[in-house]
């Protein structure tokens, strides 16, 4: 039988491994997608493409 004591902090929720490893990987690819579309920004910010620049900000807003 399972004793639990009074005072021990008590985990709010534990994370099954495939749980885990799931926020692991979309936290990742999250920062992949926000890293591509930055570098997409500098470009169009070098070529003054301001469409394009207004488009892939808005982009960003939604990853974030």
């Amino acid at each position: 039988m399972e004793k639990k004591l009074l005072h021990s902090p008590q985990q709010p929720h534990e994370y099954s491994d495939s749980e885990f490893a799931e926020m692991i990987l979309n936290y990742a690819l999250v920062q992949f997608k926000k890293e591509k579309v930055l570098k997409e920004i500098d470009q169009t910010l070098q070529e003054g493409n301001k469409e394009r620049f207004l488009q892939l900000t808005e982009e960003l807003k939604k990853i974030s």
